[in-house]
């Protein structure tokens, strides 16, 4: 059973998008087998279903309203093509003195699941038979859990995609169940493993990281961009030891894994949704894994 994994990466989503569309559209190739964390969590089940162009034009449409209620961020564009990103002091303020436990709310995101993954997909991916999984952070347990399209009703599973989307503490921390939840990525940004664990034997897994990420970042300006530089690197190095551990299984396993990576670092801030930038990585992703693999042969890395 083939299986895809898409990882973590917020706006970077987009390039998997582009990744995913060769692979589906253009090499034919029907995953069984689809598990995705954070960003990867909203990729998959339309995947799933084969709804590329649906999702393409979902993806490269997102704002910064699509997402955020509560927008603890002020970005800017420059003439020059580069973001200004400042503290929203105002919204920020606002939700210290409502007594909420994040800088910021992502309402807008469970807003906009609904309005681009309807009953009826759910309905159809239920009966698929395939096998689609998001990843969540159970704060509450302290542990990673995998919510299964087949498992679940519409709603519920709305819920879940939102939640292992929600970076804490800048995007809402949610309670269900009577845990509290947030992004996957805090414990698993590449659910390699888990794919296994589901009898996936091919496994094709986009890491929306750079494989060798050099790069000299400048020093934070204020407390809010030294919480989100710890919180990249923390996810760098979740990702790097998940890969690993699913290399490791691989072996154990038999399991073939082929793995595309960014060819460079898209952006130093995944929190940045831009239609035009999106739509361009969109294209990117798509020329990239055409031209990495021209005649849709898996090749099998070395482990």
């Amino acid at each position: 059973m083939k299986g895809l994994v898409i990882s973590g990466g917020g706006s970077k989503g987009a390039f998997a998008g582009g990744i995913a569309e060769h692979l589906i559209r253009d090499c034919g190739t029907d995953y069984g087998v689809l598990v995705g964390t954070s960003t990867g969590s909203l990729l998959v089940p339309l995947l799933a279903l084969g709804e590329v162009e649906r999702l393409k034009k979902v993806y490269t449409a997102v704002r910064q309203s699509d997402v955020f209620n509560i927008n603890p961020f002020i970005i800017r564009k420059k003439e020059n093509g580069q973001y200004l990103t400042k503290i929203n002091h105002f919204n920020t303020l606002r939700m210290f003195l409502k007594g909420r436990k994040t800088f910021g709310e992502s309402r807008h995101l469970r807003r906009m699941i609904r309005e681009s993954y309807f009953p009826e997909d759910h309905q159809r991916l239920r009966d698929s038979g395939k096998k689609v999984a998001v990843t969540v952070s159970n704060f509450t347990l302290n542990r990673v859990e995998y919510k299964m399209a087949d498992e679940c009703s519409y709603e519920d599973f709305c819920d879940w995609m939102w939640l292992s989307c929600n970076l804490v503490p800048f995007m809402s921390l949610a309670e269900k169940d009577k845990f509290e939840y947030g992004d996957g990525g805090f414990g698993a940004l590449i659910p390699i493993q888990q794919s296994i664990n589901m009898g996936a034997k091919e496994i094709d897994v986009i890491i929306l990281q750079a494989k060798q990420k050099i790069i000299l970042t400048p020093p934070s300006r204020n407390a809010f961009m030294l919480l989100l530089k710890a919180l990249d690197f923390m996810m760098n190095q979740i990702g790097q030891d998940d890969v690993t551990i699913g290399n490791l299984a691989c072996q154990v396993h038999d399991v073939s894994i082929f793995t595309y990576y960014t060819p460079r670092v898209l952006t130093d801030n995944s929190f940045i949704f831009d239609p035009e930038q999106m739509f361009g990585w969109w294209e990117e992703g798509y020329a990239m894994a055409r031209d990495y693999s021209p005649d849709c042969h898996r090749i099998l890395p070395k482990v």
